[in-house]
């Protein structure tokens, strides 16, 4: 389960830091994309030129598909054909079935192709569970809003770092979220359960006791 949680590369940055260069020196020839705090912030509607421009570069050598878990068809759907990609929504991540059903259509080596994405426990453990390589970006977010919040990307890095993923070991710039970032959770007992239907022996049940600890920075 630990090994499954390990992306083989952590940008420390957003999906833009993510260049030809980095792609020919791991052999990536395809490559797999999350939508929602990867490529665009969450609600967001319409792809920035930023991204228009960074797709137009990679494209040129890379095939890449969209492939995320939001059910909204059409959004999903919109933000593709902003981008001319071909797209795959209700992907059930970390379910594999639509991993597998965008690399066939690449018709590359599974090991040749990439997940990106910005979570730990559907997009890394799904492009893992495949045998991809999987690289984990920095959430895109929403320069307009004042308060960045990822509370539930946060927790699954804290989490997987109790469980002791070496996630900062690929990553110069990796600067993993401290206590403080997770009020919700601070100096309270909870009871965590992670399962998946179709995921057999993935099973986390973890009662944990939170000590308030102070702001740090990396």
């Amino acid at each position: 389960m630990i090994n499954l949680l390990e992306p083989n590369l952590v940008l420390g940055g957003t999906i833009f830091d993510l260049t030809p260069v980095t792609l020919q020196k791991h052999n990536i020839k395809g490559l797999i994309l999350d939508v929602d705090e990867t490529l665009v912030p969450f609600k967001q509607k319409e792809t920035s030129m930023e991204l228009q421009q960074w797709i137009s570069q990679i494209r040129l050598t890379t095939p890449i598909w969209l492939v995320s878990n939001n059910i909204s068809h059409s959004r999903i759907g919109n933000i593709a054909q902003s981008v001319d990609l071909p797209f795959i929504s209700a992907a059930k991540k970390p379910s594999r079935r639509k991993l597998q059903q965008a690399a066939t259509a690449m018709d590359l080596p599974i090991e040749q192709v990439a997940m990106v994405g910005d979570r730990l426990f559907t997009d890394v453990l799904a492009g893992n569970r495949l045998g991809m390589f999987t690289i984990l970006v920095e959430p895109m977010i929403d320069p307009l809003v004042a308060v960045r919040s990822h509370p539930i990307r946060d927790f699954e890095i804290w989490l997987s770092q109790l469980l002791g993923v070496p996630l900062a070991k690929n990553s110069k710039d990796f600067c993993p979220p401290k206590l403080k970032s997770l009020p919700w959770l601070i100096s309270r007992k909870i009871s965590v359960s992670f399962c998946t239907r179709r995921i057999p022996n993935i099973h986390l049940g973890i009662r944990i006791k939170f000590p308030i600890v102070g702001k740090t920075s990396c």
